[in-house]
């Protein structure tokens, strides 16, 4: 006879993953890992070949870093799928994660097509790092499944989840997110749909602090991040991340901001310089740092 603490429960499931790019493969991966079916959906063949790539060779490193077990990765793997078809993604899906860029419309254009497809009793989440869920879920059939899950990058090593409670998300669909955060290893808090929510608005604030102390000369970007690291114990310095984020990203979140929050977030000048002439970090080789 099996002991309660013998009996596996699994997941329910399917997953949705819309949007295959950075945060997008990152939730996919976790996601695939804890069990759950998952598929991932984005407009690009390009863009999802690349990502299921992304995926293996994040779970390999974990295998060679010991933090995998060897088999994880044959089983992952074949949980996963990919899709151009946003339909055949969400349909009958138990949780979508949206996570296509950061633009007001099209966030709300696919997770009302992801509603539709999914049914009535589907959590939907958005990844987004700032914008309203209240606003997101406006145009959504059953807004009040509504919620943000704010992922952080790399998602298979970041520990976090902000939960995002929306004017309309009923207390089950926070508690759903919650549960399924918990799920993929991560450790949620929940905070109110309110501009850049916690993380983002005070990681945007340090920011473009720093990127305003290399305007105006106070320190190299290097002996900037070093600060942070060394004194404040971050694992990562600030003109670092937003490399990482990229800068046209961090742009977007700061303009966002700065209309709902006033002048403190205004983006500095030479954070729009750079985007303008395309140093945007990582992604392009070139921004605070040479990659």
């Amino acid at each position: 006879m099996e002991h309660e603490d013998d009996v596996r429960i699994e997941p329910p499931g399917p997953v949705a993953v819309l949007g295959a790019g950075t945060m997008g493969h990152g939730i996919a991966h976790v996601s695939a890992v804890a069990g759950y079916e998952t598929r991932l959906y984005d407009i690009d063949r390009d863009v999802l070949a690349a990502a299921r790539a992304n995926v293996e060779r994040n779970l390999e490193k974990g295998i060679e870093l010991g933090k995998l077990e060897p088999g994880v990765r044959e089983e992952a793997l074949s949980r996963l799928s990919e899709t151009t078809q946003l339909a055949e993604a969400a349909a009958g899906a138990a949780i979508v994660v949206e996570a296509v860029p950061e633009r007001l419309e099209l966030k709300r254009q696919v997770l009302t097509e992801a509603a539709e497809a999914a049914g009535p009793a589907a959590l939907l989440a958005s990844n987004t790092s700032s914008l309203s869920i209240t606003a997101l879920a406006e145009a959504v059939p059953g807004a009040e499944r509504v919620v943000g899950m704010h992922f952080f990058n790399p998602v298979h090593v970041m520990a976090l989840v902000e939960v995002v409670r929306g004017d309309r998300s009923a207390p089950q669909a926070i508690e759903r997110a919650r549960d399924f955060a918990e799920r993929l290893g991560k450790t949620p808090i929940v905070v109110e749909d309110s501009p850049g929510f916690a993380s983002s608005r005070l990681g945007i604030a340090l920011g473009l602090e720093a990127i305003r102390m290399v305007e105006e000369g106070v320190a190299s970007p290097e002996d900037i991040d070093t600060a942070m690291v060394l004194g404040y114990r971050h694992p990562m310095g600030p003109l670092r991340l937003t490399d990482l984020v990229g800068l046209d990203i961090r742009l977007e979140i700061a303009r966002y901001l700065h209309s709902e929050l006033g002048e403190r977030f205004r983006p500095p000048e030479l954070l729009e310089a750079m985007v303008a002439e395309g140093k945007l970090g990582r992604k392009t080789g070139r921004g605070f740092y040479d990659w």
